[in-house]
């Protein structure tokens, strides 16, 4: 998947180097690069924070604390880094429920241990299960996320004042033409810092930043849910936790393989997965509401603004405090205009342009296109990423089956064999369950003489149905009063015939 641009990353530098915090301390360079990235995100951190508390139903410091938490904590603990973990509304929308039945101590409570879901998860390698998303699942994921992005700002420019719309083309005009002119300074930065300038100094009435809700005046604290320490407890907040911890997984370990992809770096993706639970639980115990990767502010550090280390990670936790606690009356003022064009511009550079190009669609099998369709189209109608993926997975392997099961072919020859007439059939293809329901009919059992041989050496058994179908084919001979020999197995299909052969029942 093609999402890199040029100038994203400087030739002279390694993928180690992008990524380690020693060599970027040493460059004053490269350490304004990370130190503007995650102011950057700061300031797109805390509408969206605020956004998603509102969606759980929850007091917007619950958002912001969770943001400053995820975040600097997954600096530390994550396997991938300049992603950027806070609030989601993914998570928002699957512990939305909770808040609304037994309240907010419930709801932390749901966070804690959805962390400590994630854990167990890292741990026993649930990153592994990566591999098999296939490539049109991610890129149908990558659209629809992008187009979510841009969803999720069309309220912001409904219902409000006109001067609204020519700050937001002023902003885009920023963002899209700037770094053609230089990459000193974040393209987004400028634009945050013009817009904002222009609103106060002419006194102009556009919903800020500030209108989206109270900010915090003061520092998380420790915070222990007053819930009951019982087993009905647990049976409340199990489900919303195993949804959250599986959400959050997907959601983070999908987006550090865009990061990868863009970086040209590998992440630690087993990492990650833990790290994630850590940052959830140091969450929880702050009273935050819990959160997984973005994929919106990660494209603002990672793609807009050029951050590689931990460092902008770090510092987007850090500056969202310092904003919200110590300067919000500042942040305040901030024009949504001028947030709303940053995230255009990050819809507009998330989305794979390439895969809906003519000449793309053209060469592409039609499978995998309605692949990508059909991720996109589910997880925009729903909102969730893992219904989403989910479903994107279950047809990817259902049209794989499909197309699988058909390139099994058996071939028949008959011919004399020491005075004997024997029919030998050859078959060729890979057999599991698609494949093997089909191999029952492709034999001539009333026609062939009384001597049969299967051969399979250009096959292979993959599973119990195979054996199943096997025992099937040769107890229909048998009952024909034909004998049947079955040769050119391989090692392995061998030993699952010896070990399982008649003793699944024949199935016919």
């Amino acid at each position: 998947m093609a999402v890199k641009t040029a100038g994203d990353t400087p030739a002279s530098y390694t993928p180690e180097q992008l990524q380690s915090v020693r060599e970027t301390l040493k460059s004053p360079r490269r350490l304004k690069t990370e130190i503007l990235a995650g102011l950057v995100v700061a300031l797109a951190l805390i509408p969206e924070a605020i956004a998603f508390s509102i969606i759980a139903g929850v007091d917007p410091r619950l958002g912001l604390f969770a943001s400053f938490t995820m975040a600097v904590t997954i600096a530390f603990v994550g396997g991938r880094p300049a992603m950027i973990s806070a609030a989601t509304g993914a998570i928002a929308l699957v512990i939305a429920p909770l808040v609304k039945s037994h309240g907010v101590d419930y709801f932390i409570a749901a966070v804690i241990l959805a962390g400590v879901f994630q854990i167990i998860l890292g741990l026993s390698g649930v990153a592994k299960l990566m591999r098999f998303i296939p490539r049109s699942v991610m890129v149908g994921f990558v659209n629809a996320l992008a187009i979510l992005i841009f969803m999720s700002q069309v309220p912001e420019l409904i219902n409000v004042p006109w001067l609204v719309y020519p700050l937001v083309a002023l902003g885009l005009v920023i963002v899209f033409g700037l770094p053609k002119l230089t990459r000193a300074v974040p393209a987004p930065l400028i634009a945050i810092v013009v817009l904002t300038l222009i609103t106060v100094l002419a006194s102009v009435a556009v919903p800020t930043v500030g209108d989206k809700g109270d900010l915090p005046e003061s520092l998380p604290t420790l915070f222990i849910p007053n819930v009951p320490f019982s087993l009905e407890t647990f049976q409340i907040i199990f489900p919303f936790a195993l949804a959250m911890a599986f959400v959050g997984l997907l959601e983070s370990l999908m987006t550090a393989k865009l990061v990868d992809d863009v970086t040209d770096t590998r992440s630690h993706k087993s990492r990650e997965a833990w790290g994630q639970g850590v940052a959830n639980i140091v969450t929880g115990f702050t009273g935050g509401m819990g959160g997984c990767a973005m994929i919106g502010q990660t494209m603002i550090n990672v793609k807009a603004s050029g951050a590689r280390t931990r460092i902008s990670t770090f510092l987007a936790g850090v500056f969202l405090l310092i904003l919200v606690v110590a300067l919000g009356d500042v942040v305040s003022v901030i024009p949504m205009a001028a947030l709303v064009a940053v995230m255009i511009f990050v819809s507009w550079a998330t989305f794979d342009w390439h895969s809906i190009h003519p000449r793309t669609l053209r060469m592409m099998p039609k499978s995998e296109t309605l692949v990508m369709i059909a991720t996109v189209i589910v997880v925009v109608a729903t909102h969730n990423l893992a219904i989403g993926v989910g479903v994107g997975v279950l047809v990817a392997m259902v049209l794989f089956a499909r197309r699988v099961a058909h390139f099994v072919t058996v071939e028949r020859t008959v011919r004399n064999v020491d005075g004997h007439e024997t029919a030998t059939y050859v078959v060729d293809g890979e057999l599991f369950f698609a494949s093997s329901n089909d191999l029952y009919t492709q034999f001539e059992y009333a026609m062939d003489p009384e001597q049969v041989v299967i051969d399979m050496y250009a096959s292979h058994l993959w599973d119990a149905s195979t054996i199943a179908a096997l025992d099937a084919i040769t107890e229909k001979y048998r009952r024909h009063g034909t004998d049947v020999k079955i040769i050119g197995l391989n090692d392995a299909s061998t030993l699952m015939r010896e070990r399982l052969g008649g003793k699944l029942g024949a199935g016919h």
